[in-house]
């Protein structure tokens, strides 16, 4: 095993609840075990909201449960990036947002979010491309946006994980490095997601080339896989809607076992150069839609979040990289012993 090789579990909370309310998501994730979330969808008591739209009235009452059960947020899980580049009609019911607009409003209410939730790290997106065009003819622009994304969390204190998904202008491991490396910021980092490689027709070698196109970049990465139930084909526009076929990270196409024992090699320095920023460690982020998935969330319930979370931890032993679960002494803390 290498010497000091160790992970922060987390997960996208609101996949393990049924209604998707704070305590459900609460219970659920501390009865597995696990001290941290991703904060997403979550109801309050108004109804179900994305987390940007969370008032300080709902925020404050997130925080005073997540002291009673024992929990912090890892990440801000915005759709930060999931709007138009440019303002065309190409099918989709992608929105537009002068950017500009978005970044004063929406990206600094996710800075504000962060804060608010003290967590160092906010997930975000690389813009959607007009469909039918090739993302590489839009690097440009959004390297720009994204480099004045990076220099507004870096001027909070924060880091943005920018995610690999199809359909976005960063849709491959390949695309979202030679993006890293323009806009050369230190605030910029980049999400792994196997899943959301084997979903656009990538089978399991070519998922780790994309992974090595990344690694270097990485901040942290989110745990999804995804088997595809026939031929295996190269998908240019993913009809994330229809997506019903996630499997836990032992089963799919994504090949963690492969990613995570090279990755484990990197697990020492990068959680020094993380903690330098602020951020407790490199964490690992579950978000296994076993149970469905779309273009803005997934769900797993608290029965697939369990079986999610276990077949991650028989990875974790079997590559030698470290994580802890709650014990007697978390439990005891908890109840203010």
């Amino acid at each position: 095993m290498v010497e000091d090789a160790e992970v922060i579990l987390s997960g996208f909370a609101d996949e393990a609840a049924n209604h998707k309310t704070a305590v459900e998501q609460f219970a659920a994730f501390a009865a597995v075990g696990l001290q941290f979330y991703s904060i997403r969808f979550m109801d309050v008591g108004n109804g179900i909201k994305n987390v940007m739209k969370l008032t300080k009235t709902e925020v404050t009452k997130i925080r005073h449960l997540e002291d009673e059960y024992g929990m912090n947020v890892s990440s801000i899980g915005s759709p930060i990036g999931k709007v138009k580049l440019k303002d065309v009609e190409d099918g989709t019911k992608n929105p537009y947002v002068p950017f500009q607009k978005y970044l004063a409003k929406d990206v600094r209410k996710a800075c504000d979010l962060a804060h608010a939730f003290e967590t160092k790290l906010i997930r975000g997106f690389s813009f959607y491309h007009p469909r039918e065009s090739d993302p590489t003819e839009h690097l440009t622009q959004t390297i720009d946006q994204l480099g004045q994304i990076a220099e507004m969390c870096h001027r909070s204190d924060l880091t943005f994980g920018l995610e690999v998904e199809a359909n976005l202008v960063g849709q491959t491991g390949e695309l979202l490095a030679e993006i890293h490396r323009q806009v050369n910021h230190p605030a910029l980092v980049l999400i792994f997601d196997g899943g959301n490689l084997v979903t656009q027709g990538f089978d399991t070698f070519e998922v780790f080339n994309q992974y090595q196109a990344m690694k270097h970049a990485i901040g942290w990465l989110h745990i999804k896989d995804y088997r595809h139930p026939g031929e295996r084909t190269r998908i240019e526009h993913v009809d994330e809607e229809a997506l019903r076929h996630f499997v836990p990270a032992k089963m799919g196409q994504s090949g963690h076992e492969m990613i995570l024992e090279d990755f484990r090699e990197r697990l020492p320095k990068l959680t020094k150069r993380l903690k330098r920023r602020g951020i407790p460690g490199v964490f690992v982020d579950l978000e296994p839609h076993l149970k469905g998935g779309g273009q803005f969330g997934g769900f797993s319930g608290p029965d697939g979040l369990g079986v999610a979370l276990r077949s991650l931890c028989q990875i974790l032993d079997f590559v030698g990289i470290g994580y802890h679960l709650r014990d007697f002494e978390d439990v005891r803390a908890t109840r203010g012993f």
